[in-house]
């Protein structure tokens, strides 16, 4: 996230923040293990093809790899906080970490496409709770005045995992194959719950989270609406994302050497745009999520109206990584602002919201990508991009603290 989070909306959401020295090690594992998950989660992105062709099974079948893992996730998402309500959060953490590095062993290992779905499985288990519980547990780990700081480090494990995913990734599928490429992620993951188990302090469980919260805060019209947008932008930006790379081979119809070029300008655009979000959304989370929604959707409309140019194509894929940025920036200070009273039950609804819109984003998009061709989720993340904007820059307002 940001340091520019308001530092009074902080104080209020988590009173119970340390005033000692804050633990800025656990915080940094858990940056880690977020890069991690999120890399995971989205290198389906960049070795698409190649899984595709090693299993014999469609485009838009890989693609629902990402669907199961969106989906599995929302139910960990919600349910995590609540069945371990009383145990150590730091056992919790690393039980989840554990459980990345065994997905991608069997996703690395798998003979056919259940076993892959299997793997994928595994992964959304892990993903959904850990996102539910990292950012409502960085209170605890450093002092109030210092949560926007901790919340913008873990962000940027999510902006790094852009370039992990992305470029990296189509690199490393073209010189060693998918199948080792989600073994180094196991050895990424190992490397995470290493760093937890020597850093984390003690967390003991506090018990706050129930299923009765999640229907409090779904009773406020303010977290109904923001679930909404999310619900709306997101699964427009995973249409498009998920479905890139054969745009991106069919379209300026790129090598791999250059799509890896490309999707690396993806991922700084993502840093800059993390840190630029920040600020526009210090002065108006409205501001930051519409520019979010306007700037995504005119790098949809260069793609599919000058596609076929190279360097329109690279640039409108730097320009929508950089729009992308803005969006946790936008949305996290939202929640904090509306729901810090509950902070890991309205994380883990967050965290549902993003999950459901990935998981319907890449089931349309492999929908229209087998039946439509390639420009088909580019066009479809312009055109929610627009309705999102509409939404938020018309019947929105900006959120008020609780």
């Amino acid at each position: 996230m940001s340091d520019a989070i308001p530092a009074h909306s902080a104080r209020g959401a988590f009173e119970d923040a340390p005033t000692g020295a804050a633990a800025w090690p656990a915080v940094l594992s858990l940056s880690l293990g977020v890069f991690a998950l999120v890399s995971m989660e989205f290198l389906p992105a960049s070795v698409l093809t190649s899984i595709a062709g090693d299993l014999r099974i469609s485009l838009g079948a890989a693609g629902q790899t990402v669907t199961t893992t969106s989906l599995v996730g929302v139910a960990s998402a919600l349910l995590t906080p609540i069945v371990t309500r009383r145990f150590d959060r730091r056992f919790v953490l690393w039980g989840l970490m554990a459980l990345l590095a065994l997905s991608n062993i069997v996703t690395a290992f798998a003979t056919g496409y259940v076993m892959l779905l299997a793997g994928r499985f595994l992964l959304g288990i892990s993903l959904g709770g850990f996102w539910s519980m990292a950012p409502a547990l960085t209170p605890r780990l450093v002092p109030a005045d210092k949560v926007p700081r901790a919340l913008a480090l873990i962000s940027a494990g999510v902006s790094a995992s852009f370039i992990a995913a992305g470029p990296l990734g189509a690199f490393l599928d073209a010189a060693m194959g998918w199948r080792n490429v989600f073994l180094l992620g196991a050895v990424v993951a190992l490397a995470a719950l290493i760093m937890q188990i020597i850093s984390m302090p003690r967390l003991p469980a506090q018990a706050v989270a129930a299923f009765g919260t999640l229907g409090i805060l779904l009773g406020r019209g303010s977290v109904r609406f923001m679930l909404l947008a999310i619900l709306l932008v997101i699964s427009g930006q995973f249409t498009g994302f998920t479905y890139v790379r054969p745009f991106l081979e069919q379209v300026p119809q790129f090598s791999v050497a250059a799509i890896t070029l490309v999707l690396f300008g993806y991922g700084l655009g993502n840093v800059v745009g993390n840190f630029v979000g920040g600020v526009v959304a210090g002065r108006g989370i409205k501001l930051a999520l519409l520019s979010f929604a306007l700037i995504a959707g005119f790098s949809a409309a260069l793609l599919l109206g000058f596609g076929t140019l190279a360097a329109v194509a690279a640039a409108a894929v730097a320009l929508w990584g950089f729009a992308f940025g803005f969006a946790p920036v936008g949305f996290q200070s939202w929640m904090m602002r509306i729901a810090g009273d509950h902070p890991e039950s309205i994380s883990g609804l967050v965290t549902a919201a993003f999950l459901v819109a990935i998981a319907s984003g890449a089931v349309l998009g492999g929908l229209i990508v087998d039946h439509a061709g390639a420009s088909a989720p580019i066009a479809y993340l312009g055109a929610a991009m627009l309705a999102g904007a509409l939404l938020i820059g018309v019947i929105g307002k900006e959120p008020e603290p609780h």
